[in-house]
């Protein structure tokens, strides 16, 4: 049990409960690797209200809500993406805090500027929004891992620094 303490949804749970915040994940390259982690803490369904795999354009206009022309005119891994991908999904499932990720886990799929293992983690609260960008150097595993390990610690700091 003490290992379990060095995870941060480990630390994530103690802290949304305390806080009494809620949380909604948006995820595309993870595929779900995020809210796996998050329900593998008992007591997840006090905090988390839900999550989406929205993988395709289509998903990500339909049930998420990001505007057309975003994905057309930046794309689908893109920092505008991310962004209304983590607004959309905490205004959907009316959480406190909403996390989102989008990228291009590999071994295919890169482009000129936006090569294989480019990834957006994307932080909204109210009055609060954050953006990150990461390439990783790993496989297709990897880069899923790495992404959902960077985007628990960008909500782990988020909450960590509400009492700043």
């Amino acid at each position: 049990m003490d290992e379990d303490r060095t995870k941060p949804e480990v630390a994530i749970a103690e802290l949304l409960v305390q806080r009494r915040l809620t949380l909604a994940v948006a995820e595309s390259c993870t595929g779900g690797l995020i809210c796996h982690r998050i329900t593998n803490v008992p007591g997840s369904s006090r905090y988390l209200e839900g999550g989406v795999v929205a993988y395709s354009y289509a998903a990500k206009e339909r049930i998420l809500g990001v505007d057309h022309d975003t994905l057309y005119e930046h794309g689908a891994v893109s920092e505008e993406t991310a962004r209304e991908m983590a607004d959309n999904v905490r205004r959907a499932f009316g959480t406190d805090i909403g996390l989102a990720v989008t990228g291009i886990a590999g071994p295919t799929g890169g482009l000129p500027g936006k090569p294989v293992g480019l990834v957006y983690i994307a932080l909204s609260a109210r009055g609060f929004s954050q953006c990150v960008r990461h390439v990783w150097p790993f496989d297709r595993e990897g880069n899923k891992a790495a992404s959902a390990e960077a985007a628990l610690q960008m909500l782990l700091t988020y909450l960590r620094n509400l009492d700043r």
